[in-house]
């Protein structure tokens, strides 16, 4: 069997986010693919700080995470970019004035507003952060921070247009749904995590295996060929999917990996 390397987001696809557990079909179909010799890499829009517990006990070989903007492999920092601080600066005060909330997120922390918010999403991922001790320490107004990519909340009291006018010419905001935008660098994402990682490893693109299942995710899966939409996906990923799995709880994960013949 041909080497291959697998790129797996994390939420919804390895981790379910109805158990928030790694399914154990999943964890023995990675640790089989990983005895036939394939490589096998985190690709998330969570930056460093905030990969779960769960997926690094595993240990993968190597986690791109911030969509694109900080790779790992072993213990080597193969990549990592952040926003300029004076332009972080600009755009977190942008943010209040255009009355748009959201949370920084960096390397070592994310950074979150002071004050409640007025977005219960917000307020949820607050909650979720601090049960792993991230957000406490800094908050967002502060600035005394670098980030790498950031999250925003929008309503009908937000000027949005404003704001991404503001951003546009270094920012790339992924729709999400519901007046949520993770924001990212332009000149990084999925696509350019997976193609560095090839390009490393001297691999083509009949080699790399995609698995994902939402909006954060279109990038690599217009990127690769083998392109593995889990079973509850978001629309916009249907034009780029080769094959659709089943969901996480249904052991979607293991039974993609033997459908492909990578164990």
């Amino acid at each position: 069997m041909d080497r291959s390397v697998l790129f797996f987001d994390i939420d919804g696809t390895l981790l379910s986010e109805i158990t928030y557990e790694i399914p154990w079909s999943a964890l023995e179909a990675l640790n089989k693919a990983r005895k036939a010799g394939h490589l096998l890499f985190i690709n998330t829009g969570r930056t460093f700080c905030s990969l779960p517990p769960k997926v690094r006990q595993f240990g993968f070989d190597g986690y791109l995470c911030g969509c694109g903007t900080y790779l790992t492999y072993g213990d080597e920092v193969l990549l990592s970019s952040s926003i300029p601080e004076g332009r972080g600066l600009s755009i977190i005060s942008k943010m209040a004035e255009c009355r748009i909330e959201g949370i920084a997120e960096g390397v070592e922390d994310v950074y979150m507003p002071s004050r409640i918010s007025r977005f219960d999403g917000l307020e949820s991922t607050r909650r979720y952060f601090r049960g792993y001790g991230l957000g406490v320490e800094v908050y967002l107004e502060t600035g005394k921070f670098t980030y790498d990519k950031f999250l925003i909340y929008t309503d009908k009291q937000s000027d949005k247009n404003t704001f991404m006018k503001f951003i546009e010419e270094d920012i790339e905001p992924i729709d999400r749904g519901n007046g949520i935008y993770e924001c990212v660098q332009k000149g990084y994402s999925k696509a350019t995590a997976c193609d560095y990682i090839l390009n490393k490893f001297g691999m083509d693109l009949e080699q790399a295996y995609v698995f994902g299942d939402s909006t954060n995710d279109i990038s690599m899966f217009a990127y690769a060929r083998h392109t593995i939409a889990m079973g509850e996906h978001a629309k916009e990923l249907e034009p780029y999917t080769e094959y659709v799995t089943d969901t996480v709880e249904e052991d979607g994960l293991a039974h993609a990996i033997e459908h492909y013949g990578l164990i």
